[in-house]
């Protein structure tokens, strides 16, 4: 009789203890759900593309505790193009463009966030009234910050030889919103050198504080070595003001950083106004090369968009997140000046490679940058 009092109680246990162990991981299921659910929610992301507005040749950085992109005006958006006050050496310059499209494009504007998702314009930072040889197709901003000043370099009026007036410009402003003022003014760089076009400039500062500038369109490239108020160009130890670099398949829009030792060379590959303008890099052991061509990484999805292309990376300090902003075209247009600024991840292999970029129309989570 005791022996089968005694199944019976642990029998009785062990289904009360079965029960409370279903019960807990009901309970513990739900939880986990709904704090999924919730995650999935309350997570925001940027959208594709960031801002409004046809914009191209995006420069990102991070100053002053925000992200901030410095784009080329690419086209009036929504009847919001107010035409600019020109000298009358300005007008007689604008009698030089190739394209009318060009004569539109005489300011930057610029945008700033403090988490990826909201925006702020900052309206004409830089302005052709206040760089007296500038006058048209202002393009392809690059913004560096040193000696408590930001210095932005830029192309304008696209020149077609040694004859005209224009070339790589730089401005210089106490703050990243401007207004920006011509720091020299005249061209820092305004012939054909190598046959590269002044145009599509990047300035980059190696760890041994040495500033160099990229730059250089109709598929030829330069590097120089700037002087460290970013005025004046130096020469090279050898005595040489430039040096070549022409990766296979380069066009423009150059571009360069540092990760482990390693330098990424990048640039845009194909025609800016067709569908297969690409992005592709090269990596070299110094920041003059020679640098070796890997391939290309961001090209056009026939379910996202096309022709895109010039592009800026950015990583966020103290990790090894990085993000790639550019330009792309909508599926909707042929218009090649119907350009968007758009951002997504960009992440590396095992072996240090850049992995193929995935546009989207999600953009990025968002992200506030810790002090």
């Amino acid at each position: 009789m005791w022996k089968n009092l005694l199944k019976l109680i642990n029998l009785k246990i062990y289904m009360k203890l079965n029960i409370l162990l279903t019960i807990y991981f009901l309970i513990t299921l739900s939880i986990f759900a709904q704090e999924n659910s919730i995650d999935k929610i309350t997570k925001e992301y940027s959208g594709n593309p960031i801002i409004k507005g046809w914009y191209a040749d995006p420069e990102a950085e991070i100053f002053e505790n925000k992200y901030w992109i410095f784009p080329t005006f690419s086209d009036e958006f929504e009847g919001n193009y107010i035409s600019p006050k020109l000298t009358s050496e300005q007008v007689e310059l604008q009698k030089n463009t190739i394209n009318p499209q060009y004569l539109k494009q005489t300011f930057l504007d610029a945008f700033s966030s403090e988490d990826l998702i909201h925006w702020e314009k900052h309206f004409r930072v830089l302005d052709v009234k206040n760089i007296s040889w500038a006058a048209y197709a202002v393009w392809a901003p690059s913004v560096f910050y040193t000696n408590n000043k930001y210095y932005l370099f830029f192309g304008a009026n696209d020149i077609q030889n040694d004859k005209q007036l224009g070339g790589i410009g730089v401005a210089v402003s106490d703050k990243p919103e401007g207004p920006y003022f011509d720091a020299i003014g005249k061209p820092l760089i305004n012939k054909f050198y190598n046959e590269a076009q002044p145009i599509d400039q990047f300035v980059f500062r190696d760890d041994d504080s040495t500033i160099y500038m990229y730059y250089g369109g109709w598929k030829h490239c330069n590097v120089v070595k700037l002087s460290q108020d970013l005025l004046s160009i130096i020469p090279f130890e050898d005595g040489e003001m430039l040096k070549e670099i022409i990766p296979e398949n380069y066009v423009e829009g150059s571009f360069l950083f540092k990760r482990n030792g390693k330098y990424y060379f990048m640039w845009s590959e194909g025609g800016w106004t067709g569908p297969d303008y690409s992005v592709a890099y090269a990596i070299g052991n110094s920041p003059i090369g020679p640098f070796k061509r890997i391939g290309k990484i961001l090209q056009q999805d026939s379910t996202i968009a096309t022709g895109v292309g010039h592009h800026s990376c950015f990583k966020i300090p103290k990790t090894d997140d990085w993000y790639i902003a550019y330009h792309r075209r909508q599926l909707n247009t042929n218009d090649g000046n119907h350009r968007e600024v758009c951002i997504n991840r960009m992440h590396f292999d095992e072996n240090g490679f850049i992995s193929p970029i995935k546009m989207t129309y999600e953009g990025v989570e968002k992200r506030v940058l810790k002090n």
